[in-house]
């Protein structure tokens, strides 16, 4: 349910004070004319906002970007995107502005917030990114503008949560003093064929101007077109489904994956026998992290408890993803055991440490809890991951090893399958004669691989 911190969150904010510093403008000579008959800001350029944002720098002549980060603003303002999603050329001659600072913004007439929708250690929605970024818009909103958010929310967290902010420090009414409208974001990180540009986007408005204000701006990006829903709610409670579902499908694969361990079936072999029929949905067992797939069906059993329902089926899925890394760990424990010998000294490396393949993001990765958990029982590994930022890895407490270090290994747990791992055809051998492969994801069952390597697979 929501906390009474978010609930009480609207206290003070006629009092914030917001310097002004210039922003940037990355324009490229002879650019071709573009419309201007909205100014756009954009709150969060994380790898949600920023691929956006660019596209809209390329029609618009006016597109304001805003995050919090000045180094990630720093690093915009040098045509460089960290997460790996725009292209450096692209970012440098889009014609998009980037600062720091809210009053940036001041100008727009078009809104649109993508900044993330974490879960608190409590496992509960943390609406405080969301609760700023309404309260910088709110300072500066004005009649007939439109807001906009794609971040994840519980249906209902739009109207109920933000409206009332952006109402508060405008002095403005939904409706009548500006529009409100909700299109969640569907960036997958990493995946360079389904990009912002070519996945349908599901829009929805308080008002059918609203909803055509909103359909002027995004079909200006969006080739593959535009899904307009009946209501907001409808349209934030479509996020929550599309990743609880996937969510469960894989905690299905999961727990078959536990079953066929034990009974000494590969998982994968089952998994490619069963896909053999016309409607068999094909998913693979895997450490579910990151902050949409293992986050946003939290946000929905929220809702459900709120409402008086009982969220089983979205929580027992998520209760068997949690339960993979304890999986995942019982078994390196086990063949390390077999081995013989003091556990503490084994060469062990975990390879991959952020989220998902071809990434460098590190929030919520469950190789991180892994690497957590075995260091629980004496165990120091080398930690590996070509991808990863060693800055990072520091504030995590991780210190990155060299690939020359991968050597004489006891034990490998591939834990996130980066394109280098699978095209170094001399990865395998850097396990020693009788280790283990420990192959998370199975992208290596059919390699070739020595005959005295010990191999498993979820």
């Amino acid at each position: 349910m929501v906390s009474t911190t978010l609930q009480n969150a609207r206290i003070d904010r006629r009092a914030r004070v917001t310097r002004i510093e210039p922003a940037i403008h990355l324009v490229a000579d002879n650019a071709p004319s573009k419309a201007a008959f909205e100014n756009i800001a954009i709150i969060g350029l994380g790898y949600v906002g920023l691929p956006l944002a660019v596209r809209l720098a390329g029609k618009f002549e006016r597109v304001q970007g805003l995050d919090i980060s000045t180094r990630r603003v720093d690093e915009i303002r040098r045509g460089f995107d960290a997460s790996n999603e725009v292209d450096e050329v692209l970012l440098r001659h889009c014609g998009l502005r980037a600062s720091t600072h809210g009053a940036e913004i001041a100008d727009a007439s078009f809104y649109i917030v993508t900044v993330p929708t974490p879960i608190n250690d409590a496992r509960q929605p943390d609406l405080t990114p969301l609760i700023s970024a309404c309260e910088t818009v709110g300072q500066h909103l004005k009649k007939g503008d439109v807001v906009v958010f794609e971040s994840t929310v519980y249906p209902g967290a739009t109207e109920e949560i933000c409206a009332p902010i952006l109402e508060d420090l405008s002095g403005l009414k939904m409706g009548d003093g500006f529009g409100l409208a909700y299109s969640p974001e569907r960036i997958n990180p990493g995946d360079k064929v389904n990009t912002v540009t070519n996945v349908v986007k599901v829009i929805s408005g308080d008002s059918e101007a609203t909803l055509n204000r909103v359909r002027a701006v995004y079909e200006t990006v969006i080739d593959a077109g535009l899904h307009a829903a009946p209501t907001i709610k409808v349209a934030e409670a479509s996020k929550v489904l599309e990743n609880t579902q996937r969510d469960i499908n894989i905690a299905l694969m999961n727990e078959m994956s536990m079953i066929c361990d034990k009974i000494g079936v590969n998982t994968h072999d089952v998994i490619e026998a069963a896909a053999t029929k016309w409607n068999f949905v094909r998913m693979t067992p895997g450490l579910v992290g990151g902050h949409c797939i293992g986050v946003d069906p939290y946000y929905l059993a929220t809702l459900a408890e709120k409402v008086g329902h009982t969220p089983q089926l979205i929580m027992a899925g998520r209760r068997t993803n949690e339960a993979m890394v304890r999986h995942t760990a019982d078994a390196a424990l086990r063949f390390l055991l077999k081995q013989g010998g003091a556990i503490a000294g084994k060469r062990v490396a975990i390879c991959g440490v952020t989220f998902k393949e071809d990434v460098p993001d590190m929030r919520n990765s469950k190789a991180l809890d892994l690497i957590t958990m075995l260091r629980g029982y004496g165990i120091e590994m080398l930690v590996h991951d070509p991808h990863c930022d060693q800055d990072e890895a520091e504030a995590y407490g991780l210190t990155l090893c060299d690939t020359e270090e991968l050597a004489n290994l006891d034990l490998m747990i591939l834990t996130t399958a980066h394109r280098e791992y699978l095209n170094d055809r001399t990865f395998l051998s850097r396990i020693r004669d009788g280790g283990v492969l420990m192959d998370v994801k199975g992208v290596h069952r059919k390699s070739d691989r020595s005959d005295t390597l010990t191999y498993w697979s979820l």
